[in-house]
C-alpha cells in the first residue's frame, strides 16, 4: 500500500470510529477454552496483529509467581503489546473474610504492577444472586472500605482499580461507588456485554461509566422480548441488537483515552430477565430508575432471538463433553468478532501495514 493510500484509509477509518484512532486488543477469557498458557495468549495476539492484551482468568501455571510476571512484561515490551490485567471479585462473604479479600486484593495490586499493567480489575460479585445476605447500599459500603484499605498502594503504584460492572450493579450505582471511594484511583471497567443482565441499554452504562473509564470491553448480546421477561443472550460481536457504530462513536466523545478490547463470549443459552415480575424488582433492584427501564425495554423491542447455528454447551455437566467442539466454535467467533471491530467499526491500526 503506498504512503498517501494508507494515510488515507487511516484516517477514515479514524473518522468512522468517532475521529479517534482506537488501539484495538482482546480480552483472554474469550478464549478459555483453549486452554492456552500466557505465552500462547500472546502468540496469537502477535498472529491476529492486535495492540493490546487484557490477561483475565489466566490459567497459566505461574500466574502467581513473580518471576513469570517478569517474563509477561518482557513479553509484551517485546511484541509492544499494552497490556492490562487484574483479578476478580472482592465482596466477602462474611466480615471475617475481609482481611483475605483484602490481602488478594493488595497481591493483585502487587502482580499487575510487576507486569506492567496500569490498571487492576476487580468486581463486587459474579451477579446480583451470588451477593451474600444483606442490601446493596450495605455491599456497597463495603467494597468502598475495602477498596480505601489498599488506596495508598495503588497511588504509590501509579495504578487504578478498574471496577467492572458486572451482573451485579446497575451502572449509575457503580457510579455511586467509583465516586465515593475515590475517582483518583478507582475506575471503571467498562464492558457492554453485562449490562443486559441488570435490564441496562449498554448505551446507558456507557453514559454513565464513560468519564471514568480505564478500559473498555466490546461484548455483543441479542436482546429481545419473551412471556415471561426480556431475554437475553451474548453473541458474536456484530451479530446482536446493539448498535456498536454508535457505541464507538459515543465513547469517542466521552471516555478519556484508553485501549478497546473484544471481548466475544458465547455458547451460553438465553437468559429470561423477568422484568414484569415484582418480586425480580423489589428483591434485586428497588432503586432501579424507570428511565432507564423503558430504555432497555425500547432495545429488546427491536431485538430477535439469534437464529445462526451456535454449540450451547458452556453450562455446567455438559461442558466438557463437547470441549472439541467448543473449541473451534471459540475462535471462530473471535475471529469474526476482530474482523467486525476492524472491518465495521474501524478498530485498531497495527492490523493495516
Amino acid at each position: 500500500m503506498k504512503r498517501r493510500s494508507f494515510l488515507a484509509s487511516s484516517a477514515a477509518a479514524a473518522f468512522a470510529a468517532g475521529n479517534r484512532e482506537w488501539p484495538l486488543g482482546i480480552n483472554t477469557y474469550c478464549l478459555r477454552f483453549q486452554r492456552w498458557n500466557d505465552r500462547q495468549l500472546f502468540d496469537y495476539c502477535v498472529e491476529q496483529k492486535l495492540e493490546a492484551i487484557f490477561l483475565q482468568d489466566s490459567i497459566d501455571p505461574g500466574t502467581m509467581d513473580p518471576k513469570h510476571w517478569a517474563e509477561v512484561r518482557s513479553w509484551a515490551k517485546e511484541h509492544r503489546l499494552h497490556l492490562e490485567t487484574g483479578g476478580g471479585a472482592i465482596l466477602p462473604r462474611t466480615a471475617a473474610d475481609v482481611p483475605k479479600v483484602v490481602a488478594t486484593l493488595r497481591k493483585n495490586i502487587e502482580r499487575a504492577v510487576a507486569m506492567g499493567s496500569p490498571i487492576v480489575r476487580a468486581l463486587l460479585a459474579s451477579d446480583r444472586y451470588s451477593m451474600p445476605e444483606g442490601t446493596v447500599e450495605q455491599h456497597m459500603d463495603t467494597a468502598i472500605r475495602i477498596l480505601r484499605e489498599v488506596r495508598t498502594q495503588a497511588l504509590d503504584a501509579g495504578v487504578k482499580i478498574g471496577i467492572e460492572n458486572h451482573k451485579e450493579l446497575q451502572a449509575w450505582e457503580t457510579r455511586q461507588l467509583i465516586e465515593t471511594a475515590g475517582k483518583e484511583f478507582v475506575g471503571s471497567y467498562l464492558d457492554t456485554g453485562n449490562p443486559v443482565f441488570v435490564a441496562e441499554d449498554p448505551m446507558t452504562t456507557l453514559e454513565e461509566l464513560g468519564p471514568y473509564a480505564v478500559t473498555f470491553h466490546l461484548r455483543d448480546s441479542v436482546v429481545y422480548e419473551h412471556p415471561d421477561g426480556i431475554a437475553v443472550q451474548w453473541v458474536p460481536l456484530g451479530e446482536g441488537t446493539n448498535d456498536f457504530k454508535a457505541i464507538v462513536a459515543r465513547a469517542a466523545e466521552i471516555l478519556p483515552r484508553v485501549h478497546i478490547y473484544c471481548k466475544p463470549i458465547t455458547a451460553r443459552p438465553p437468559v429470561v430477565i423477568p422484568v414484569y415480575s415484582g418480586e425480580f424488582w423489589s428483591k434485586w433492584f428497588p432503586r432501579a430508575r424507570s428511565r432507564d427501564l423503558a430504555r432497555f425495554l425500547a432495545l429488546a423491542r427491536k431485538g430477535r432471538p439469534y437464529d445462526k447455528p451456535h454449540l450451547l454447551a458452556d453450562v455446567n455437566g455438559v461442558r466438557e463433553r463437547y470441549m472439541d467442539g467448543l473449541k473451534v466454535q471459540q475462535l471462530e467467533h473471535m475471529s469474526r468478532s476482530l474482523e467486525y471491530c476492524r472491518q465495521t467499526l474501524h478498530l485498531g491500526q497495527r492490523w493495516r501495514g
